[in-house]
């Protein structure tokens, strides 16, 4: 958790040039990078009944993670787990409004972003009281744009979204929509640097 912003606010937060961003949010989903959210005191992700997937070459994630809170990923090859949550919807590596793993969490865990949602246009699943304060979180943040070319990305992100979803094969739940949409919305070629 990067220090700064406090959970508790309820006003607007700057989420970044939308180039840029979407530039390193590509690279977040491509594997090659971590996202670099300034969450400051917020924890919603963590505390929103998610499940989070581990991948087999996660070792060093794995090795900090008892055993007993993992599970084999449905549909998934061998050696994928999930890690679930507690009886609060809370993630059980997170103790004391903290992640006790920070430095060892999973990749789903360093590349999730919360930017996604504003940046495609997709609200947070509107009926799943989990996500109430993901939804919340994500509708402050908004993005600058610099540059004709940050909102012709911005816009061909959004477009893309909503082409998206009017699929019969577009992902039910609406971080994978958004996922998606940031990989196919705008092209790196697009953005300035």
């Amino acid at each position: 958790m990067t220090e700064g912003i406090d959970a508790d606010d309820d006003g607007p937060l700057p989420a970044g040039d939308f180039s840029a961003w979407v530039v390193g949010m590509q690279a977040a989903i491509r594997g090659e990078q971590g996202s670099d959210v300034p969450c400051g005191t917020c924890t919603a992700c963590c505390t929103s009944s998610q499940f989070v997937h581990i991948e087999p070459d996660e070792t060093d994630t794995l090795a900090h993670i008892p055993k007993e809170l993992l599970f084999p990923a449905p549909r998934a090859p061998r050696g994928h787990v999930l890690m679930g949550y507690d009886e609060r919807g809370h993630c059980p590596m997170l103790i004391d409004g903290r992640c006790s793993i920070y430095a060892h969490r999973p990749r789903t865990c360093r590349t999730y972003d919360c930017r996604i949602f504003p940046a495609t246009g997709v609200e947070v699943d509107a009926d799943d009281e989990t996500k109430i304060a993901i939804g919340q979180r994500s509708r402050r943040w908004v993005f600058s744009f610099p540059t004709d070319a940050d909102r012709a990305a911005y816009e061909a992100t959004r477009a893309a979204a909503a082409s998206l979803r009017k699929r019969d094969d577009a992902p039910s739940s609406a971080t994978g929509l958004a996922v998606l949409a940031i990989g196919s919305g705008a092209p790196e070629s697009q953005v300035e640097n």
